[in-house]
């Protein structure tokens, strides 16, 4: 079992910092994490052979659910299975609440995403005010009812991010990542769950060490070629820990 580490750039890095960060970034010790980075569209010709070398998947931020048309500025999964890219991600809070995406759209990018054989990380998580009304769970529960409306759970990967600790410099304590997490998990059963939420090198060990936490969607620490390095070797080393057992 081994964590899967992904970087969402959203709207930085063009291609030449992009090509830069691949060239600078340490190479991934023995497999032992799959990683994926989630560039913007422009860089990701520029550095797919760069991440290959390197042993890491590429995604996609978005993705339109229609295959072709008079879309503009929309990208088709067509498109990006040409690009070669592996993962997308759908269901971005950041989509959801400033460029106004519905569980009715989100859930047709999902299924889109699936039929052209593309690995989706759907998002989903409460805000503050639904936190601390003792609504979290929910607020996810009928976002994945209606995300995931025909759609078997186990082929998709979700992405818990508390909009409440996105970009705040918050985060939610391991405690409470973990209950959510294994909310998820006994609600939709075999299925692989990442948290994401201002995930730094100095969280990352005591996040990933939780149970039901496979992972992390990292953003702003993704930027840096150390930082997020950092934390790929702090997921390693928690699943090295939960992988031998109690010691007692």
């Amino acid at each position: 079992m081994k964590p899967l580490i992904a970087g969402n750039w959203k709207m930085n890095h063009g291609p030449q910092e992009g090509k830069t960060f691949f060239e600078e970034i340490k190479e991934i010790p023995g497999k032992k994490a799959d990683v994926v980075i989630f560039p913007p569209f422009v860089t990701i010709a520029y550095v797919k052979d760069l991440a290959r070398e390197r042993g890491i998947f590429l995604g996609a931020q978005n993705l339109y659910w229609r295959p072709h048309g008079a879309f503009t500025g929309e990208i088709s999964a067509k498109m990006l299975v040409e690009a070669r890219v592996d993962f997308v991600l759908v269901g971005h809070s950041e989509r959801r609440n400033i460029l106004g995406e519905d569980d009715e759209l989100i859930n047709l990018k999902l299924k889109t995403a699936l039929d052209y054989g593309l690995k989706p990380i759907l998002c989903v998580g409460e805000n503050l005010q639904e936190r601390e009304e003792g609504r979290a769970m929910e607020k996810i529960k009928f976002q994945l009812d209606a995300d995931l409306s025909g759609i078997h759970p186990s082929r998709v990967i979700i992405a818990y991010e508390p909009i409440w600790a996105i970009g705040t410099g918050k985060n939610a304590t391991p405690e409470q990542a973990e209950e959510v997490h294994a909310f998820i998990k006994q609600y939709l059963g075999e299925v692989k769950v990442l948290y994401g939420g201002s995930v730094k090198p100095g969280n990352a060990f005591s996040l990933l060490s939780q149970p039901h936490i496979d992972g992390v969607l990292v953003g702003g620490a993704s930027l840096k070629p150390d930082s997020f390095y950092d934390i790929i070797q702090s997921g390693i080393k928690a699943f090295e820990v939960k992988d031998s057992g109690p010691l007692f």
